[in-house]
């Protein structure tokens, strides 16, 4: 049954990655799906879009990616025993660290960084991979033999299933936030988006179906770190060099996680949702420094403060909430703006059933995980007293708004940013 929900999470992720390639070629904007639901819905829930990314979505996002990084490098360095939990979030805490500096110091570097831990990312897939079907060709197949016997699925499991294999293959929509970055946008990102998912979900079946030719199901949920698990019993010593290369996978995900949403932010800002300051870049690195930083803080709170699987289901009550928005937006177009140049256009079946699996995803998960979605949903909500006082509410105290320039002020000079035009200039 994994196996089918692994399977069934590609085909979805792709269907919301043609969506998004339609939106990508038609609204050439960057923000993703802020941008989207501002053109569709408006600016209100655009902005409770981008207050609920600052405060819950890329910081549990990114904490929980970096725990799997921090495992990871580890595991190495504690094969005989059990790796304390502090010492993965000292690691974790070190790792982000990196990443939010490297960010902040050079976008050429980010992105060069970013294609080696690509190809150290599938790397990682393909030594798992060729074991486990040279495993299928000698006959190992004893973990499939009555497949779906054993645990009833439970329906109210399915919300949370669907969140993990979702999270797995998030990222699709990740190109989207820097669409004014890319060249030729109406071949590059249908062709990048569609090429890369298929890659994926292949990688992401056959990885699992390599695990299930050595590893049986019960053994495979007792372990922490699957692909070690998977590596000491069939590579011998060369398993040592997969926990490195998981981790160097896990980086780079850190990496192209906040590289993206940086934009989100820059582009937020711009918009007059977010500060002023948030849509400025250094004098010398012209990178968003602090959009980049913003998160830092927040992503820490959240790594020391929650485990893996609260942070999952925490942040993906919020973040399908609104891509499904941004899908269904998609739908509205098509019938308030039928002229709209539409560079590439999907069949209307795929966004709808896209947009109709992330409401009941979400809907479900109130259900099956009230806590830590219930937190979620009021987080989401306290977005709408937010954007009437910071956004609409223009009659602000004098001292408030001098005490907010003397703030802005002082970080331009700490930080050295000023806005976007300003530094062309200079």
């Amino acid at each position: 049954m994994s196996l089918v929900i692994w399977t069934v999470c590609g085909v979805l992720s792709l269907f919301g990655a043609l969506s998004y390639a339609e939106l990508g070629t038609s609204i050439k904007k960057s923000g993703g799906h802020y941008t989207y639901i501002l053109e569709v819905f408006g600016p209100l829930p655009a902005f409770v879009r981008v207050w609920v990314e600052l405060l819950i979505v890329r910081p549990a996002a990114t904490a929980v990616i970096s725990l799997a990084f921090g495992r990871y490098i580890l595991e190495p360095l504690f094969i005989q025993c059990e790796i304390p939990e502090l010492a993965i979030k000292l690691v974790t805490a070190v790792g982000i660290t990196v990443v939010m500096v490297l960010n902040s110091m050079s976008v050429s570097w980010s992105t060069r960084i970013q294609i080696f831990l690509t190809f150290c990312k599938l790397t990682a897939i393909l030594i798992i991979i060729v074991p486990g079907v040279m495993q299928l060709i000698k006959g190992q197949t004893q973990h499939f033999k009555n497949a779906f016997s054993g645990r009833d699925a439970s329906i109210m499991g399915l919300p949370l299933a669907f969140y993990y294999g979702m999270y797995a293959y998030a990222g699709w929509f990740y190109l989207n936030f820097v669409t004014e970055e890319v060249e030729n946008p109406e071949k590059t990102v249908p062709l990048a988006i569609c090429i890369s998912m298929a890659v994926v979900t292949v990688g992401y079946v056959l990885t699992n179906v390599a695990y299930f030719t050595t590893i049986s199901a019960e053994e495979l949920l007792l372990s922490n770190a699957v692909a070690v698990t998977f590596s000491e019993r069939l590579l011998g010593n060369f398993s040592l060099a997969v926990p490195i290369f998981v981790a160097l996978s896990c980086f780079g995900s850190m990496n192209g996680g906040v590289f993206a949403v940086s934009r989100l932010f820059y582009v937020a800002s711009r918009e007059g949702h977010l500060p002023e300051l948030l849509s400025m870049i250094h004098v010398r690195k012209h990178t968003p420094l602090p959009a980049v930083i913003v998160l830092y803080p927040l992503t820490m709170i959240m790594l020391f403060s929650g485990n893996l699987y609260s942070l999952l289901n925490f942040l993906s009550f919020a973040r399908w909430l609104f891509i499904g928005l941004a899908v269904a937006g998609l739908i509205y177009l098509r019938y308030k703006r039928p002229d709209m140049h539409r560079p590439f256009k999907v069949p209307l079946f795929i966004p709808a059933l896209f947009s109709f699996t992330c409401f009941f995803m979400v809907a479900l998960s109130l259900y099956s995980d009230p806590f830590s979605t219930g937190i979620g949903f009021i987080i989401t909500l306290t977005g709408v007293p937010a954007y009437y006082l910071f956004i609409i509410w223009d009659k602000k105290p004098k001292w408030f708004r001098r005490m907010s320039d003397r703030i802005t002020r002082t970080l331009q000079i700490i930080l050295e940013v000023v806005p976007e035009e300003d530094c062309h200039k200079l």
